[in-house]
């Protein structure tokens, strides 16, 4: 049994950067992911005036109840969406004009049903280029809160963003939500706005958020769900067993659920009190599956595929369009390189079973892609990417440790 480490959640810890931003008093991060994207959103909280003091494996950030300490900023929010998303909305909640842009794969990502809401909220908001695009500006001058009716069929983050924004207004926030992507992500959110002494109730899809503000705690950051699925992806491909530790019963991060798919395949599963194991059988059974709620984690299962005894469906996946590529599309054309025969529709993708041959990956930059056709390489040698190092968004050492695992499994 190979037990692997994996670096902390992406989607917590960007939430807990906000939260403990928000905080009245210092808060500790433990363990939090450290990658570019991470990165990106401390860089744009001390830019906003915030103080983020890191050490090596703690981040300790003076919460400002009040707003950013600064009057003015130009804010750089690289690529990463949840600090192109959840940053400016922090920031309306205070008092000054803050600029925000993000880089040419961020601006293509879509920002308008957020930005949407927040001019319904009263806040004195322009983009500069593309309406719902980057880069914008916010003239901040408070929030008093009140009701909103937000359509997050696009992304889940526009929902987040509001929700944690709820206790900083005057008179709090109550949100209807007509359409919901990857909802387990909400319930991070919520389960995280609690933690940090939030009030917050859901009636059906009508979300009431108190004016409470939040308070400092210390927090630790578990490892993150979609990294880990790319390991258990490995274990059920390969016929090994993977024990992530940290990752089990009452975990916050619903791509968890990645493992549930795997069992559907044949692989053994046992999730238990702080950790997950994935056993492969030495088969993998094809299923058609909807992912909507675990989007992020299609990839990895269109990367393995051609591996199982029948075709492979995964269906209500139109959200992974519009993420760092549209990620549909990104699969179906690798898969091709592969020399796989695909099917693919407006929100779905059909990959039927082959003996991948090695090929160039086209990543468009995106590390999911990366991460994920590394799994086919467990079976198909001499598959190569054309941006191995886009992997720096959120696993840095990503290829480090898994040439590790590589070598453990073999």
């Amino acid at each position: 049994m190979t037990v692997t480490h994996i670096p902390g959640s992406k989607s917590v810890t960007a939430r807990a950067l906000f939260l403990a931003a928000a905080a009245d008093g210092t808060t500790t991060l433990l363990r939090p992911l450290v990658s570019d994207d991470t990165e990106g959103f401390a860089e744009g909280l001390g830019a906003l005036g915030y103080r983020v003091e890191r050490t090596a494996d703690a981040w300790h950030i003076e919460g400002r109840p009040q707003g950013p300490a600064a009057d003015s900023a130009d804010v750089y929010c690289r690529d990463g969406a949840t600090t192109a998303r959840f940053l400016p909305t922090l920031a309306a909640a205070g008092h000054g004009t803050y600029r925000f842009d993000a880089s040419p794969q961020m601006r293509r990502r879509p920002l308008g049903p957020l930005t949407t809401a927040l001019r319904a909220l009263g806040v004195d908001l322009v983009h500069e280029q593309a309406e719902g695009h980057h880069p914008l500006t916010v003239a901040a001058h408070g929030i008093k809160g009140g009701d909103l009716t937000l359509d997050a069929g696009q992304s889940s983050q526009y929902l987040t963003a509001l929700l944690m924004l709820g206790p900083l207004t005057a008179e709090g926030l109550r949100i209807t939500v007509t359409d919901l992507v990857s909802e387990p992500y909400v319930e991070i959110t919520l389960a995280m706005m609690r933690a940090f002494g939030a009030e917050v109730t859901r009636d059906g899809r009508t979300y009431t958020v108190a004016p409470t503000g939040y308070h400092a705690t210390t927090y630790a950051i578990e490892p993150d769900a979609s990294t880990s699925s790319y390991f258990f992806a490995a274990a059920a491909l390969t016929g090994t067993t993977v024990t992530v530790p940290g990752l089990g019963t009452g975990a916050l991060q619903g791509d968890l659920g990645f493992v549930d798919v795997l069992r559907r395949m044949g692989a053994d599963v046992e999730i238990a009190d702080g950790r997950t194991t994935v056993r492969g059988t030495g088969r993998l059974h094809g299923l058609t599956v909807n992912m909507r709620d675990i989007s992020d984690t299609m990839p990895t299962l269109a990367a393995i595929a051609p591996f199982a005894d029948g075709p492979v469906r995964i269906e209500d996946v139109a959200n992974t369009r519009v993420k760092e590529c549209d990620r549909l599309d990104a699969c179906a054309e690798n898969l091709r390189r592969l020399g796989i025969t695909v099917d693919t529709g407006p929100d779905w993708i059909e990959i039927h079973p082959g003996t991948p041959a090695p090929a160039e990956i086209a990543t468009h930059g995106d590390h999911r892609i990366v991460m994920s056709f590394a799994v086919t390489g467990l079976r198909t040698p001499g598959i190569t990417f054309d941006d191995p190092g886009c992997v720096r968004k959120t696993f840095p050492e990503f290829h480090h440790v898994f040439e590790e695992f590589r070598h453990v499994t073999a």
